[in-house]
């Protein structure tokens, strides 16, 4: 893996990718700790104070994924789920709306026309939870009385607090898409990753913190038998056998050969997990910006518990499927290889391949799906069995290690296909 990596800093092109991605991401991690106009270093204390408490559910798993920023009230606060949200009304539109289907086939022009909607669609959701981020901290400030006699922010204030939090917004999707076009990797998962692997040594040091010995043992263990079994399914395939057919042009035989088609057991990589948490995460969000008390405890239920976990369970199965179809069309697929000459043994050309490939793909997600929700469910049960009710700390048991490792053998996925094309040994030997 050295090598590899020296390989990659040897390409000058690699090498600026790649410390293109980790200036943007040291960019992103600076505007988390940079705090908004008009909030004082012990009104961050109180904040921080209170994301830490174990019955603010809702807003530590806001915290978590937002790398820090939210109880630090930066300019980044909002992190990347405002983008992610329009990204997911996004794709599902476009299944409904027969404009959006026909945009998103025309190639380049068309996915610039549903990337400028999404981009006002994150700035409008950014609005409406910055509104509602302000009352939230006015009441959780007010609460500690570290607004004075006021008991709330001036306009004045709050004006620049929203300007400040929906610039944040802007920027941080800018610096998603600059690491998807110019970096390595898809610039929103790796965001996420930075802000995950940010809260790892503190959520090290809890783990340690347990009553009980044994089940810290036990925790690390099991986070690493998880990692061994994630990185086996990203890389397990299900191979489709295909002939094609010999052809006589002038002197030269072209075709014959045999090759395969490589279905992953888990196309849809990390996304489920992202997409899910970020539906979960948005009545959280409306119950951590309000006062009411039923809401709120609708929002703690869903932060964690059994409902949390058969919820987001499901969620996951929804989108492995719903997002392994918009990436992998059989229709089109059969298609070209009818054109190319190609065939699968003992299946007609046409239909019947199309049929036949959806198929093994319906096969073959089910069990990925499962696989992703029992990683994302299982070790958080574990860290409630141990008596342990940090948020951050279930968090750290599932959907964030699945996240970390999956954004990660993505990540070199990319840098090995790049060092392949330039005859370089990669990673995956």
């Amino acid at each position: 893996m050295l090598q590899a990596l020296a390989n990659a800093f040897r390409v000058p092109d690699l090498r600026k990718k790649i410390l293109f991605t980790l200036g943007i991401i040291a960019l992103y991690r600076l505007g988390a700790v940079v705090p908004v106009p008009g909030i004082s270093r012990d009104m961050i204390r109180a904040l921080t104070a209170t994301m830490t408490d174990s019955g603010s559910a809702g807003l530590s798993l806001l915290n978590l994924f937002s790398g820090g920023a939210l109880s630090q009230f930066a300019i980044f606060a909002l992190g990347i789920m405002p983008y992610i949200t329009s990204s997911i009304i996004m794709q599902l539109l476009q299944a409904v709306i027969p404009k959006f289907e026909a945009w998103s086939k025309e190639g380049e022009s068309g996915q610039r026309k549903l990337t400028q909607i999404t981009r006002y669609m994150t700035l409008g959701l950014g609005f409406v939870e910055s509104v509602g981020l302000i009352a939230t901290f006015e009441g959780l400030l007010a609460q500690q009385n570290m607004l004075g006699s006021y008991r709330a922010f001036d306009w004045l204030t709050r004006i620049l607090i929203l300007l400040s939090l929906m610039a944040g917004t802007a920027f941080i999707m800018w610096m998603g898409e600059l690491i998807t076009q110019r970096g390595i990797g898809n610039g929103m998962s790796l965001l996420i990753f930075a802000n995950i692997v940010s809260r790892f040594p503190e959520t090290l040091v809890q783990a340690f913190n347990i009553s009980e010995w044994y089940w810290g043992v036990m925790v690390l263990v099991a986070s690493f038998a998880i990692i061994v079994a994630i990185v086996t399914m990203e890389r397990a395939q299900r191979r489709i056998p295909v002939q094609y057919a010999k052809r006589v042009v002038g002197r030269k035989v072209f075709g014959g050969v045999g090759t395969y088609i490589p279905l992953k057991l888990n196309a849809a990589n990390v996304v489920p997990i992202i997409f899910a948490s970020s539906v979960l995460n948005f009545p959280v969000v409306l119950a951590g910006f309000s006062n009411i008390p039923w809401l709120t405890a609708i929002g703690n239920t869903l932060a964690s518990g059994p409902v949390n976990w058969v919820a987001q369970s499901l969620l996951i199965l929804f989108f492995a499927y719903f997002y392994t179809a918009l990436i992998f069309n059989p229709i089109d697929l059969a298609d070209n290889l009818r054109k190319q000459g190609g065939f699968i043994p003992g299946v007609r050309p046409g239909k019947a391949t199309s049929s036949y490939i959806e198929h093994v793909l319906n096969r073959i997600t089910f069990p990925g799906a499962l696989f992703l929700a029992a990683v994302a469910i299982v070790p958080t049960i574990l860290f409630q069995m141990s008596g342990n009710t940090m948020p951050l700390l279930r968090m750290f048991g599932g959907t964030s290690i699945l996240i970390m490792v999956g954004v990660a053998l993505e990540t070199m996925t990319q840098l090995e296909s790049q060092l392949k094309m330039r005859h370089y040994d990669g990673f995956f030997k």
